[in-house]
């Protein structure tokens, strides 16, 4: 009998898509049909680091799974248009940056995960291409000599179970999400400010709002964000390369790994589950991935801190129910809400929503001391944009804009971070 350190090993692979997979097998007691279908399914051929059909099939079912997913009719279609309309019109007086989508359309939830599959691809690929490579990079040599040619099988069950934990996140998210930009990025098909109409109408009923008071602020914020894109086209980049430079960062401690597995009898399968399943491994935070984490969350607040700031000023005189809705929008950012889980679950790294707020604050100052023109004119040139420490002081970073503030123009722009912005110069 193995000693109680193989019978209760501390978990080496603690933290990884693997943990599902083999406490699949640990648990038993489950048909075995149904267990050779999913094996089949594991390994089917894909391209990548990710099995994205096999993704996007679990999306579908965890959308059916929720309720009913009906097509949008053509009543709320026109809705979806109507706003688009509207708010492009509201926006045009508070932002000279020209509007960025030239359709508005209505979708399902199922419609939301088949248009934004690419980009998710593209933001998952390059942490999942690490932490699959890293398997063969932490295992024992040991273990590799007795797992043989089974490694690149190994592999593919990686890529098999990174595809089911993407497409269970993206598959809830499905259900929660109001437009294609609420994550801050366009996550969509460019040029097209898209609706989610029955979340937005669920959303309503939870705010006990009317229905069409959200569609219309939710598509004003749908709006700006791809206004604020198509003027900024290097944006989106800068924020993948951030994803990807936190991939690239991903580290193990294979010596610690290496130590833990040698504690574990290979003969004993009870040992061997124990160690199994907790997951793949526990990856250490690296000074590269702080760094990369530190700068994407940084263009995210500003993102979101931007299309605060102008939607605010677009709605301040005309929708008087835009305060309660861009409170409720916060709270559902501050409170976990799908960006914050999404990126933690797919990507690994987690988002301080108290930014935005910083951000929002620092737009809104250079707005009432410059005007609008010049707050937009910063997202022309990356080198432009505010950094950490610019947040913490806005009105340090408007006065370097500006010159040198006169005593009574800080006091005015203190007031404003304090108290809210003045809108009396919103067209400016």
């Amino acid at each position: 009998m193995a000693d109680d350190s193989a019978q209760n090993p501390q978990n080496p692979f603690e933290g990884t898509p693997f943990e599902a997979m083999f406490g699949q097998f640990a648990a038993g007691g489950f048909d075995l049909n149904q267990m050779m279908s999913q094996v089949q399914r594991m390994f089917q051929p894909h391209e990548g680091a990710v099995n994205y059909e096999l993704a996007k099939d679990i999306a579908r079912q965890t959308v059916a799974s929720a309720g009913p997913d009906p097509s949008p009719h053509s009543g709320q279609v026109g809705a979806v248009a109507d706003a688009a309309q509207l708010a492009e019109m509201w926006l045009d007086k508070v932002t000279e940056l020209p509007a960025g989508a030239n359709k508005a359309v209505a979708w399902s939830r199922a419609d939301w995960i088949e248009q934004t599959i690419g980009s998710w691809q593209v933001m998952i690929e390059p942490v999942a291409e690490r932490v699959v490579a890293s398997m063969g990079e932490a295992m024992p040599a040991e273990m590799a000599a007795m797992v043989g040619p089974l490694g690149a099988i190994l592999g593919q069950a990686g890529g098999a179970m990174f595809g089911q934990q993407a497409g269970s996140a993206i598959g809830t998210l499905a259900t929660e999400m109001l437009s294609s930009t609420e994550v801050g990025l366009p996550l969509g098909p460019a040029n097209t400010a898209a609706i989610l109409i029955h979340n937005v109408a669920s959303f309503a009923a939870d705010l006990e709002a009317s229905e069409a008071d959200v569609l219309l602020y939710v598509m004003l914020r749908e709006c700006a964000h791809h206004r604020l894109y198509a003027h900024a086209p290097w944006l989106r980049d800068a924020v993948l390369n951030a994803i990807g430079d936190f991939a690239r960062g991903i580290k193990l401690d294979l010596g610690s790994i290496e130590e833990q597995m040698r504690s574990v009898d290979p003969m004993n399968p009870e040992a061997m589950s124990e160690a199994l399943t907790g997951g793949l491994f526990d990856p250490q935070v690296t000074p590269e991935q702080e760094r990369a984490k530190e700068r994407l969350e940084l263009l995210l607040a500003l993102v979101e801190g931007w299309v605060d700031e102008v939607v605010t000023v677009a709605t301040a005189e005309v929708m008087p129910a835009a305060i309660a809705l861009n409170e409720a929008i916060r709270r559902r950012r501050a409170s976990g809400g799908p960006a914050e889980e999404t990126f933690a679950t797919l990507v690994g790294l987690e988002l301080r929503p108290r930014r935005l707020r910083d951000a929002a604050n620092l737009w809104s100052a250079l707005r009432s001391q410059r005007g609008a023109t010049a707050r937009d004119s910063v997202w022309s040139h990356p080198d432009l944009l505010p950094s950490a420490a610019d947040l913490d002081d806005p009105l340090g970073f408007v006065e370097r804009q500006v010159g040198e503030l006169s005593d009574a123009d800080f006091d005015a722009a203190l007031s404003e971070l304090l108290d809210g912005p003045d809108q009396s110069d919103k067209t400016e």
